[in-house]
């Protein structure tokens, strides 16, 4: 016998709030994740590449989510709003550790959207999914210490801090410390 290991695909989902959809994204995304990712706070707070371009957008949206949905990884979401269908930010899960079924949520919101509770909501739909309905019994978030937005994301969602990853990221500036969050199946009661 081989130690032959099966890949688990990462499961395909949209869910929806009374404001928001989160559904996988599409290469016409791309413009807009594009717009989102070269933002200055963006920038600031994640590691995606300066020169972030159309050419990165298309392949966000397309082949990078693929790639990472297929080897069970995670997915590239699109967060619209549902007043205009706008795309409005993105989140993305990575880090999937199938065995332990935990996943990392991440995000980036468009500028002028930011400070609606828009992002709170989109993760708090995607984390409850992903436990309610595909298994997972952990999501975790990371968010560097000075990021009081991406905090208040955490808190909103309803995310636990549980401590300090010391020199466990990088931005730009360097490298960060990042503080770890989670939702855990038990804390949605039954």
């Amino acid at each position: 016998m081989t130690g032959h290991v099966a890949v688990r695909r990462f499961p395909s989902l949209t869910v929806s709030t009374p404001r928001v959809l989160v559904r996988p994204v599409e290469v016409t995304d791309a413009k807009t994740v594009t717009e989102v990712f070269v933002d200055k706070q963006t920038q600031r707070w994640l590691p995606f590449p300066r020169e972030f371009g159309q050419i990165e957008g298309v392949a966000w949206c397309s082949e990078s989510a693929q790639e990472r949905r297929d080897s069970g990884a995670g997915d590239h979401y699109a967060v619209v709003r549902r007043e205009d269908e706008r795309l409005v930010g993105c989140l993305w899960t990575k880090r999937t550790d199938w065995v332990a079924k935990v996943t990392e949520v991440s995000y980036a919101i468009a500028p002028d959207t930011r400070g609606f509770g828009v992002a709170a909501e989109a993760v708090d739909a995607l984390a409850i999914a992903l436990l309610l309905e595909h298994g997972f019994q952990r999501i975790e978030l990371r968010v560097a210490p000075g990021n009081t937005a991406s905090r208040r994301v955490a808190e909103k969602a309803g995310f636990t801090y549980e401590g300090l990853l010391r020199n466990a990221g990088h931005v730009h500036s360097g490298r960060v410390d990042l503080e770890v969050w989670s939702l855990v199946k038990a804390d949605l009661g039954s």
